[in-house]
């Protein structure tokens, strides 16, 4: 495993792809693996179709340290992830006791639908749910949670004793009133002097004002403040107002 594990998120879903439902897990993830030291490094919205969510699956799981999927262990028709997690991995999907026992907690009656969210790939580790009792579950590195926000946090949470960390991913930024053509060719000076920080440029409007938001991230604290320095004083020599949150 590399000194900085990385990790994608699949969010399978057609209701994503349509518009019906905005994605929250992703920035969820992508703040929460950050803390642990795993840097996301790719975010994917697959449609629920089994060739497409198996084939991402198998790509995503070879490149990253985790994978993580979103969505499509529920009781309908339309929830097919479990069965193509199985696919990917070449294992039968199978009916899990323990996964029955957490089911049953709600005290409503297992019928053949509610059943269906306790089946998961061979060799599977379940992933407790403690908002619904419906388990997401691991199998090698990946993650399988499911879409609902306030699950997939309580599945994230349940996760977390099986993810290796990392030194934790911090980030410094400036506020700068100036327009990005301005200042890119001096940003672009900066991040060559410093390769292991990435730096990030995200324009807005202010009350009329233009500028953008530099966001320096990595791992060195001391070395993050150095960064800020130079393009506080980069932005400056520019003509540039600055601030610093």
């Amino acid at each position: 495993m590399s000194a900085q594990p990385t990790a994608c998120v699949l969010i399978i879903g057609n209701e994503i792809l349509s518009g019906k439902t905005q994605d929250t897990n992703l920035q969820f993830l992508g703040f929460e693996l950050a803390k642990l030291g795993i840097r996301l490094a790719e975010g994917r919205v697959v449609r629920d179709e089994p060739a497409a969510i198996i084939r991402h699956l198998n790509e995503a799981r070879r490149e990253f340290t985790y994978v993580f999927t979103t969505g499509g262990i529920g009781p309908t028709h339309d929830d097919i992830t479990a069965e193509c997690v199985a696919q990917a991995f070449g294992v039968p999907l199978e009916l899990s006791d323990k996964a029955v026992g957490l089911l049953q907690r709600s005290g409503r009656p297992l019928n053949e639908a509610r059943l269906k969210m306790a089946r998961v790939p061979r060799g599977a580790v379940l992933v407790e749910n403690p908002v619904s009792n419906a388990p997401g579950f691991r199998i090698e590195n990946v993650f399988v949670f499911a879409g609902i926000p306030s699950i997939a946090r309580a599945m994230f949470a349940s996760a977390l004793p099986m993810l290796a960390h990392g030194a934790p991913i911090l980030s410094a930024s400036v506020d700068a009133y100036l327009r990005e053509g301005d200042f890119a060719e001096a940003l672009t000076q900066i991040q060559q002097q410093y390769p292991t920080v990435e730096i990030g440029s995200y324009p807005f409007n202010r009350d009329g004002r233009l500028g953008a938001s530099l966001v320096a991230r990595g791992t060195d604290r001391a070395l993050l403040a150095k960064v800020v320095e130079k393009i506080v004083v980069a932005i400056t020599a520019l003509g540039g107002e600055t601030n610093v949150p």
